[in-house]
This record gives structure tokens, sequence and C-alpha cells, in this order.
């Protein structure tokens, strides 16, 4: 279990600094956003919070500043900050411009003055001085009626700025237009849900030690909610961040599967009229991985695709489909994705010679385009399946009849 709450706490200590490094170039660039400086303060306190209480560095702080147990102090001190900048950032992004700088104000007018009685308060109840980990150092200072007195108004100071961080969080969410940003929301509130639980087990471990009941089985609880509430927390305000960055990635990925889910029937069109790509492919690997934006790759790949179409299906009558279709006991509807495949491979079962004869005479009914590019794509995908399957199926002599 000490393995698992260590991961987690290093998990949280590099992701909050991670976060500030990722943050700090932009508040650089915007020195005069409040939001902005908030948030790396947030970040930044998120991270100290973690870092300065593992196990391997809290004695060694501890004896540079010559008080035993002052990571307690510096934690507690963190995590006050970092709640105010939480409510700091909401404040900005949910309130009117013109109300945001007074309610912050007085937001971190609270914490402000709640942070000054902590830190004065913890000269007088100090922590158990003996123990050798952040867990045990916590359950046996309580059982004095001073700290655990000074843990629960910490523990009212941090619930109290959880509950408002959802409150805000919801609100927020409601009026956020972008869909990471919701999703980042939602992600806060479930990580502030979480601490909030992390305060009532702290808290009824406390009143354990008054009422003379052992609540020490809550300590997995409280201490696992309260690293992953954190960690939740920071994923949720840098999911606007990155998010987009994802969202793009994911966007490059569907559209360079869909170019080469399209290539056979492209390149089965291609080698039947070169003119269709504007850039002919050099060699066939450099085909797999397009020199250009896939997006433009595949849009390109489906207008040579319809070109193709187009410049073919003058060689072919309806009656000829059909008896291709019959030769082969398939549904002889021209407009379906299988009735295109077997279109095109119809066609290209003709020698050029006898393709280069005919006139332009279809009298195939055709499917006009998609309106929604994806569609387009969607649509020739199913084609080029079927295509491929007609391809990969035993051969069998075309009986299409060409008149001269």
């Amino acid at each position: 279990m000490n393995d698992f709450y260590g991961f987690l706490s290093w998990t949280c200590a590099i992701g909050g600094l991670a976060a500030f490094a990722y943050r700090l170039p932009d508040l650089l660039r915007r020195r005069n956003d409040p939001a902005l400086w908030a948030l790396c303060t947030y970040f930044f306190c998120s991270g100290i919070s973690f870092l300065v209480d593992l196990d391997v560095l809290r004695l060694h702080i501890s004896a540079l500043f010559g008080r035993p147990n002052i990571t307690s102090l510096i934690v507690q001190v963190a995590v006050v900050v970092l709640t105010a900048a939480q409510q700091v950032v909401l404040v900005y992004w949910s309130s009117p411009p013109e109300e945001a700088p007074l309610r912050a104000r007085r937001r971190m007018l609270f914490f402000g003055v709640a942070l000054t009685v902590l830190f004065v308060a913890s000269f007088v109840a100090t922590p158990f001085a003996k123990s050798k980990s952040a867990t045990s150092t916590i359950l046996l200072s309580i059982q004095d009626g001073r700290y655990a007195l000074y843990m629960s108004f910490y523990l009212l100071i941090c619930g109290i700025g959880q509950f408002e961080t959802v409150r805000l969080s919801l609100r927020f969410t409601k009026m956020a237009n972008r869909q990471w940003l919701r999703f980042g929301m939602r992600t806060v509130t479930v990580g502030a849900s979480l601490i909030m639980v992390y305060c009532v087990t702290r808290s009824i471990q406390i009143a354990g030690t008054r009422l003379h009941f052992d609540a020490s089985a809550l300590d997995p609880i409280q201490w696992t909610c309260g690293s992953v509430g954190a960690l939740l927390q920071i994923l949720g305000w840098t999911i606007p961040s990155w998010g987009i960055h994802l969202t793009r990635a994911l966007g490059w990925l569907r559209s360079y599967r869909s170019y080469l889910r399209l290539r056979p029937l492209w390149w089965a069109l291609y080698q039947a009229s070169p003119d269709i790509a504007l850039d002919p492919p050099r060699c066939w690997p450099r085909d797999l991985i397009p020199p250009r934006d896939p997006h433009y790759s595949l849009y390109r790949r489906v207008i040579e695709i319809r070109d193709g179409q187009l410049m073919l299906r003058t060689t072919l009558s309806l009656a000829d489909f059909s008896r291709e279709a019959r030769s082969l006991d398939l549904p002889d509807d021209p407009t379906s994705p299988l009735g295109e495949a077997l279109q095109v491979r119809a066609v290209l079962s003709i020698p050029a010679e006898e393709r280069a004869e005919r006139a332009d005479a279809s009298d195939i009914p055709a499917r006009p385009p998609y309106d929604d590019f994806r569609d387009e794509v969607e649509w020739l995908t199913e084609v080029a399946s079927s295509f491929t399957a007609l391809a990969q199926a035993r051969p069998r002599r075309t009986n299409v009849q060409l008149s001269s």
C-alpha cells in the first residue's frame, strides 16, 4: 500500500510541476492575465505540496530548516494557496469582466485571513516530531487536542474551498463552448469531490480520537481520495490546453487511415487513367506516407477517385453492368457501394484499346456526391472495401458484351 501511495505522490508532484513548466511560457507572454497567474500558482503549489512531503525528502527538508515536520506546515500553506488560486481562476472565467476582480479579491481576502490564522496557530499546535512518514505523523499528531483543533480548522478551509470549486466548475461547465474545456471542468469537479471526501474521512479520524473509537481503517480511503482528487484536478486544468492537440492527432490518424483504405480503389483507377493524379506517386512506399497534410491528401484522393470513376464509367452501359452482376450472382444496383465497385471491376476487365473506342454513352445512373465530405469518405471507403473483396474472390470470366 505504501508503494501505491508513494506512486500517487510522485505522480502528483511531477504532474503539478510539469503543468507549471508547461504554462510558464504563456505566463511570461501574458503577464497581465490574473487568471493565468492564479492557474500557474495552483500548479506550482500543487506540485510542491506533494514534493516536500515525500518520505525521501521530508526529513532532509526538516533538517535544513531546523524544525521537525516543517513540511506539514509547508504542505498546508501550499494547499490553502492553491485552493484560493482555483477560486480566482474560476471567478475570472465564469464572471462578467467588470465583476470578476472584486469577487476574486473577496476570495483572496478570505483565504488570506484563514492562512494567517493557520500559520499563527501552527506555532502553538505542532505535529508529532518523531515519525518517519507523513501518514503516521498525522495519525499520531491528531491525538493531541490542540493539533486536532488545528487540523479541523485546516480541513474546514479546504472543504469550503473545494465545495466552491465544485459549485463554480458546474456553473462554468454550462457556459463553456468548447468540448475539451467542458471535459476539463467536469474532471476538476470530480477531483474536488474526491478531496471533499478526504476532508470528511480525515475529520472522522479526528473525531475518533476525541470519542475514543478507532478510525484508522479510513486512512487508505482518505489518502487515495486526496491524491487521486488532486491528480484529477491537475489533469482537468490542463486538458483545455492539450486536448485540442489530441483532437487534431486523432483527426490526422482518421484521415490517414481513410487515405490507406481508399488506396486499392484509387490505385486501380490510377493505373487505368494516370491523368487523374495531380501528384503522381514516384514509388509505392512513398505513396503510403503522403508528403503533405493527410487531410489534404485524403481530399485529393477522393477527388481523383471520383474523376477516375467518371472517366471509366462511359465505357459501360446499364445492360452490360446488369449482365456482369448476374454473372457473379450479385444485386444489379449500380448506385450501391457494391454496385460502384462492380462497375470499376467490370470496366477494368475490358482491354484499354476497347475502352478507348467507346463513346460517351453511359446510361448508368450516377449517385450525386455527398455535401458532407466525411459522408463521401465513408461511402467511398465502403466502395473500396467491396472492390477489394471482389478482387480477392475467385476470378470469373466477365460476361460483359461490348458493341463496337
